[in-house]
């Protein structure tokens, strides 16, 4: 194991690394968490189960943990590559920023993002790995599409998403999409690398970076296609969400409507 620390990147979080082992594939899964508990640790079984270890990379994007989840033991047990720990300021872009700054400097070919919250269904990565090498530079996972499932969504989640937040980001986008707030996704090494893109910007502190990244492939003319996934909400008990109440809604609509007039853009 090799353990250090990076500070004052240009438009990336400090943060610790806690490499288990040096990269062994073409791609990597980037799955930022923050006190996820017995959540993350079902899914990195899922994962193990599924031998999704065996055809890319595992980088946990850990944004302070303090509920004992990231021990180095136990996620070494599940296969994990890697832990990186934010030590910087931000929120989920800013983790998402430290795991795309680590992949790109390791040389992966692609990078794929997941909740790690058990939502997802993570044996679906195969999918998203089969589309990277079929030429495609973004790939969004869609539990709306023929072969996906969305269950038990909540009523208010499913109508912002299908009646608000998907069709403005298919207009942006100038492509129809139909799951547009699932971080369930694949990036091509050339379109986190575009000159246009720039995602290492300390802008992207929230969920900027998603709805950025939604709208910015096919607006400088690359591939992008959905798959099939499966999203599956508790049916009893809270919903495990980053999202809620009047302020956090208010906060994504605004963040969405910044990156329809391009406020994002490099």
């Amino acid at each position: 194991m090799i353990e250090y620390e990076r500070k004052n990147l240009n438009g990336v979080p400090d943060y610790t690394a806690a490499e288990f082992e040096g990269r062994r594939s073409d791609y990597c899964l980037l799955i930022p968490v923050i006190n996820e508990g017995a959540r993350i640790l079902t899914e990195l079984g899922r994962a193990e189960n599924a031998g999704i270890n065996k055809i890319c990379d595992i980088v946990i994007c850990d944004g302070g943990s303090t509920d004992g989840s990231m021990k180095h033991d136990i996620l070494q047990l599940y296969h994990v590559n890697t832990l990186l720990t934010k030590i910087g300021p931000g929120k989920q872009g800013a983790q998402l920023r430290m795991g795309i700054y680590f992949a790109l400097d390791r040389g992966y070919k692609g990078v794929l993002t997941i909740d790690g919250n058990n939502k997802d269904s993570i044996e679906d990565v195969p999918k998203f790995i089969e589309k990277l090498q079929a030429g495609y530079d973004l790939v969004q996972g869609s539990r709306f599409i023929g072969g996906g499932h969305a269950i038990n969504t909540p009523p208010v989640r499913y109508a912002a998403v299908r009646l608000i937040h998907a069709p403005l980001i298919s207009l942006g986008a100038h492509q129809w999409f139909t799951d547009t707030t699932n971080a369930y996704r694949a990036y091509s090494r050339e379109y986190l690398t575009h000159p246009d893109v720039r995602p290492l910007r300390d802008v992207f502190a929230g969920y900027e970076l998603l709805a950025y990244l939604s709208i910015r492939a096919t607006q400088l003319g690359l591939k992008a296609c959905e798959v099939p996934v499966t999203r599956a909400y508790p049916a009893t008990g809270k919903t495990p969400t980053k999202i809620t109440g009047f302020k956090g809604n208010s906060d994504l609509m605004k963040v969405l409507l910044n990156a329809l007039k391009g406020k994002y853009n490099p």
